[in-house]
């Protein structure tokens, strides 16, 4: 495609699913695969960026180092009004920065991340699961499985891990939810956005005083050391705050469903005591639902020939993971679950390359013990409304479901 494209041409973006099929990403996205991995699309501010679409494209770009995050570079394809109007007043964090300054955030937030300290968080997190379930047992029937199960869950597990005391979580999921609409405008998200980055401003410095072994004490160690600022500390923990309990109850939520929907796969991973399965099962899942919708935004920092296109310096580029993981040159017959799928740990749900999410290793811990446990305890779980009426997110930036009434 050439800089002369028309409106005609150039297909509006984030685009829509289709209600037949809400599991599938975008019917258009998936025909722009078929022509070539990535297109030109117009976003809200009127600019044309790059779409990538397709797998290999996909995975090649988010490893390239002429690819940046930095949102503050002119041309950066921002999500929204608010991400654009705020790009000043936020500081650096892991998800802004590249080469040594990322690296050097990011080594700040490994240390609670590790597989082993989250191997080592099994045992809480199967807890935690058991008591939501038993509450679901005990009480009425239908239950939404949204606020009953896949909210709280990595709620308590990330507020843990941070030290944000639990009784706090109501506060942060409003606040934190509020910056995550997908349209959203930037005075109607200002004040979320402020109030939670205060929080945790005030926590640090808490948690300077009283330290304790989580992970915003570990980031407080490193603001008296004089690593960081206190704004900066606040930013990376509030970046982990939403991460950490926002993507993950999308992920459950719909993955729920999608299990529900696909009853023979429910019962293989009912029926499995196969650790290496029940793992196999969550990236097959992460691969069909791939949860985040308005794509991983880049900017190319030097003219980058690729699937013979030329995407020149200064130019956006959105790598939407739903088309790179339903790309069939990658995963045949895509629209097919199939919790078996010998190549499913190599969807890019969590991205790929340096920016690949920190809290990965957790994230699977959680849904591996949720999914497997919720099956196992609640064998004839079904859907309490038609699947029509399921409300999905299609408004927000992680999808997902808002509620998931079941009954047993």
């Amino acid at each position: 495609m050439t800089e002369t494209l028309t409106d005609t041409v150039v297909p509006e973006y984030p685009m829509e699913r289709s209600a037949a099929c809400p599991f599938s990403p975008p019917p258009v996205e998936l025909e722009l695969t078929e022509v070539k991995p990535l297109s030109r699309v117009r976003i809200w501010d009127g600019s044309t960026p790059w779409l990538i679409t397709g797998y290999e494209t996909g995975r090649e770009l988010f490893a390239d180092s002429r690819v940046s995050v930095d949102d503050r570079k002119t041309g950066f394809p921002h999500w929204n009004e608010h991400m654009l109007s705020t790009v000043d007043k936020r500081p650096r964090s892991v998800f802004t920065s590249d080469a040594e300054e990322h690296t050097r955030f990011r080594r700040m937030l490994s240390k609670p991340f590790t597989f082993k300290r989250v191997e080592g968080l099994r045992s809480a997190i199967q807890k935690v699961t058991d008591e939501c379930i038993d509450a679901v047992l005990a009480g009425p029937q239908p239950a939404d499985l949204v606020t009953a199960l896949a909210l709280p869950v990595p709620t308590v597990v990330i507020s843990e891990m941070l030290g944000v005391p639990y009784e706090d979580h109501e506060f942060f999921q409003e606040t934190a939810n509020a910056g995550l609409a997908r349209y959203a405008a930037a005075d109607a998200m200002q004040k979320g956005a402020m109030s939670l980055h205060q929080y945790l401003i005030d926590l640090v410095k808490q948690k300077q005083a009283n330290p304790a072994e989580d992970a915003v004490s570990d980031l407080a160690e490193r603001v008296t050391a004089g690593e960081i600022s206190v704004k900066e500390a606040a930013q990376l923990g509030t970046g982990l705050l939403i991460a950490g309990h926002e993507t993950t109850a999308n992920m459950i939520g719909i993955g729920i469903l999608a299990l529900l929907e696909n009853p023979e796969q429910a019962d293989l991973l009912r029926n499995t005591d196969d650790p290496k399965l029940i793992a196999n099962a969550v990236e097959e899942l992460m691969r069909y639902l791939s949860i985040i919708q308005n794509g991983q935004r880049r900017i190319a920092l030097d003219d980058i020939e690729i699937a013979g296109e030329t995407i020149k310096a200064g130019e956006g580029i959105i790598l939407d993971l739903a088309p790179e993981n339903w790309d069939p040159a990658m995963f045949p017959q895509p629209d097919k679950l199939d919790l078996a799928r010998e190549n499913a740990g190599q969807q890019l749900g969590f991205g790929y390359g340096r920016h690949q999410c920190v809290g990965q290793q957790l994230a699977r811990a959680e849904m591996q013990i949720v999914f497997h446990t919720l099956l196992r305890r609640i064998p004839t779980l079904k859907l309490a409304i038609p699947f029509d009426e399921v409300p999905f997110k299609h408004d927000r930036l992680a999808y997902g479901v808002y509620s998931l009434p079941c009954t047993w």
